[in-house]
């Protein structure tokens, strides 16, 4: 615990790792990783193909069990929690690929992610009141997200960065306190990714965000703080401004023909 007038440095910093390995048949596809996210922070995670990124967001959302090292969120060691209660806690990930339903429209699929957070969400009975209440709450999130318009279009219909931006709305029913995004632009064109860029940079304003991404021109812009990772491990981290200027980046990612 921290006393009077000390500053904890689990305010500070929402999400740690300490010698962060997961080891695969004597193969390191993370290895030693040190990582500390400020809260409140856009803070991106960047690397060539195979650097352990993905790795990386497995092992921090617990879809993976690290070989060594510790993982601490909000102060709390969950290494050894569970995907769910991890979630729980306020540490949520959206996946890569687009997890909604695609036939329900966008206002049911924030509904059901709202009912799935509410622990009702294969309750089918509830009283009209309660079914009300949750669509306010989902028409509020698709508001946040800019997909009013799109509340009673099928997510089959709507467009691929409305998608990912429905996808984002549904992470929000989770209420996390920090949201983990797996390349948020991929498969985007100019003008989607310019709107989902805009939105993650609205919704930081209130979650601390960690991303992988390989659109430099959007970590540039976007990102507090940028780790460089490379075969498994921490390479440099700091502002894009810095790590521009870091040869060692060059070479192994800037200059590689990763951009």
């Amino acid at each position: 615990m921290c006393g009077q007038g000390e500053i904890c440095l689990a305010d500070e910093f929402i999400l740690e790792t300490e010698g962060l390995t997961k080891e695969f048949a004597g193969f390191f596809a993370v290895r030693d990783v040190a990582l500390k996210v400020r809260r409140g922070s856009i803070h991106a995670l960047i690397g060539p193909n195979g650097a352990g990124k993905t790795t990386c967001f497995n092992l921090l959302t617990k879809f993976l069990k690290p070989s060594a090292g510790k993982i601490l969120y909000k102060g709390q060691d969950i290494t050894a929690m569970a995907p769910a209660d991890v979630a729980r806690l306020g540490l949520v990930r959206s996946f890569q690929i687009s997890a909604v339903f695609p036939h329900l429209t966008a206002l049911e699929n924030v509904r059901v992610a709202l009912q799935r957070q509410h622990g009702s969400s294969f309750d089918f009975w509830r009283s009209k009141s309660v079914l009300n209440r949750f669509n306010d709450r989902a028409r509020e999130l698709l508001n946040d997200v800019g997909l009013s318009e799109f509340a009673n279009t099928p997510a089959v219909e709507m467009p691929y960065g409305r998608k990912r931006a429905l996808e984002i709305a549904t992470t929000l029913a989770l209420d996390p306190e920090m949201m983990l995004l797996d390349e948020p632009m991929a498969g985007m064109g100019h003008e989607d990714i310019d709107k989902i860029a805009a939105l993650i940079k609205r919704i930081s304003a209130k979650y601390t965000i960690l991303m992988v991404e390989h659109n430099l021109s959007v970590v540039a812009n976007l990102s507090d703080i940028i780790t460089v990772l490379t075969r498994g491990q921490v390479l440099a981290q700091g502002h894009y401004s810095e790590l521009t200027k870091d040869e060692r980046v060059k070479e192994a990612y800037l200059g590689a023909g990763h951009a």
